[in-house]
């Protein structure tokens, strides 16, 4: 009677086991089928049944309790691991997706106050600039435009003559430049044409400038008589 007893708690402690795990496998099989990706807790319960199911034949073909038994207790077992395991990462996701959402409310939330607040001070700013312009007179807008045309035209003419100090400035850099290169010009021309002119008899050939002092060179470097 005893061995009896605990054959059949075994059985029904089996039937329960494998019940779980068929369930569990046909809604891993449903949700794979629909075309809607399964959830956490169905791909691993799936997952752990196809897995407990191959080690659950490797163990029943060991042991005296059979393939099949082995399959099916794997199966079961395999499905209730790989379920919870599942069921906690969905639990992950979900809190995940809830804190995402939280943020996403508030800064959305932010968002559109900043926005009214904008909206508002702008309205409060225009509401502001139209009882001050009832309150300005003709004459006090006429007295600021002349004011205005007043300090355009000083500024214009000051803009004028800075822009002629620094044209006359320009204007007598570029002069000395063109009268240096110039005067060094003439020089070198006198020196060559004072080389290649022949003399004539009682004539002497002039002394070429001194490029500094625009003076004969002979006058310059002649020394002074004792």
């Amino acid at each position: 009677m005893e061995s009896l007893f605990s054959s059949r708690s075994v059985f029904s402690a089996s039937k329960k086991w494998i019940g779980l795990g068929t369930a569990a496998t046909l809604l891993f099989a449903a949700g794979c089928s629909s075309g809607v990706a399964p959830s956490k807790t169905t791909s691993g319960a799936g997952t752990g049944a196809m897995v407990g199911g191959v080690a659950g034949a490797v163990v029943g073909n060991n042991s005296g309790m059979g393939t099949t038994t082995g399959i099916l207790g794997g199966v079961a077992a395999g499905a209730i691991v790989g379920g919870i395991v599942g069921m906690v990462q969905d639990a992950k996701e979900r809190k995940e997706q809830d804190r995402l959402a939280q943020e996403r409310a508030y800064s959305q939330d932010q968002a559109r106050r900043r926005k009214e607040d904008a909206s508002r001070r702008a309205a409060n700013e225009e509401e502001l600039q139209i009882s001050q312009g009832f309150r300005i007179s003709d004459l006090e807008l006429a007295d600021q435009q002349r004011k205005l045309d007043d300090a355009t035209s000083r500024l214009k003419k000051l803009k004028d003559e800075r822009d002629a100090a620094k044209n006359r400035y320009k204007t007598l850099v570029e002069n000395q430049e063109r009268t240096l290169s110039t005067e060094a010009a003439i020089a070198q021309m006198e020196e060559e044409l004072a080389r290649l002119k022949p003399e004539t008899p009682g004539q002497t050939s002039p002394a070429p400038l001194d490029p500094a002092t625009s003076a004969p060179r002979s006058s310059v470097n002649a020394k002074p008589g004792p």
